[in-house]
């Protein structure tokens, strides 16, 4: 097999995802991505860690070194390296990789938390995964037609905050925590999201009133974002459903995934 006829296979395993082959490929590297994230949040439980620490370390490795060799096969196929090398997915192989290579050269005890953190960003393995979700297409799609409303949400909600956070700054003062009003602002936020952590409570009447009507205005609002996006989401996938139509019939209305007609059971073109 000549050297040009090589890659083209390679690329067809590794990149293309019709063929047996490449979605075996696929189904392998996705368990290999898996097992690997297991194995790093396995091995920041303190006991666990300490009991396996040798299999963890092996185990590092035996992934390290597999994705390397992944890594190595998608430069040597790519159509272009350099295009692959500084696309997102080509960034999260390498950093997927790199740490484990650099913990080798950072030997110094000093250096021991630099070599945590370089070992945090091993979990940059699972954006990998992204590459198989097809259908996360028509979620983006949906959260950039969508930002523009939730971008006025947000302001809304950031205004309502500061005016809320400038009340209760005046009305609790600094003697009950509300110290300034980035920080009343920062009680705001957090009680509108329905979050409350409980740090800085209202004490006088006067604040509690004021915060009964914070947090029935963050019960009214906190569905506002998922409405949004919902109609988008729902918008896109009609879209799309709309937009399959059968050529020999004419139907449309299929689903995503369908590869025949309902209607006269002819192939479906690709989505």
């Amino acid at each position: 097999m000549t050297d040009s006829a090589l890659k083209l296979k390679l690329r067809d395993i590794i990149f293309g995802t019709e063929s047996p082959a490449g979605k075996l490929f696929d189904m392998v590297l996705i368990y290999a991505i898996l097992l690997s994230v297991l194995v790093v949040m396995l091995d920041s439980v303190s006991w666990i860690g300490e009991v396996y620490k040798s299999t963890f370390v092996t185990l590092e490795w035996f992934f390290t070194i597999l994705f390397t060799i992944e890594f190595g096969l998608r430069l040597y196929c790519a159509t272009n390296r350099w295009s692959y090398m500084t696309s997102f997915y080509g960034i999260v192989d390498l950093l997927s990789i790199l740490p484990m290579y650099l913990s080798l050269i950072s030997g110094d005890v000093t250096y021991l938390l630099m070599i945590r953190i370089l070992r945090v960003l091993r979990i940059f393995r699972v954006l990998k995964l992204a590459n198989y979700l097809s259908e996360a297409n028509v979620l983006i799609r949906a959260l950039l037609s969508s930002r523009q409303k939730i971008f006025v949400f947000f302001a809304t909600v950031l205004v309502l905050s500061m005016i809320f956070g400038s009340l209760m700054y005046v009305v609790e003062g600094p003697a009950h925590g509300f110290t300034s009003i980035p920080k009343s602002v920062y009680w705001t936020i957090v009680t509108i999201t329905t979050v409350g952590y409980g740090d800085i409570t209202p004490q006088t009447p006067l604040g509690q009133v004021v915060a009964s009507f914070v947090m029935l205005t963050g019960y009214s609002i906190i569905a506002v974002p998922t409405g949004i996006l919902t109609a988008e989401l729902s918008r896109e996938i009609q879209y799309h459903r709309d937009h399959r139509f059968c050529e020999s019939c004419g139907k449309s209305g299929h689903e995503s995934d369908a590869d025949h007609c309902k209607s006269c059971g002819d192939d479906l073109p690709e989505p």
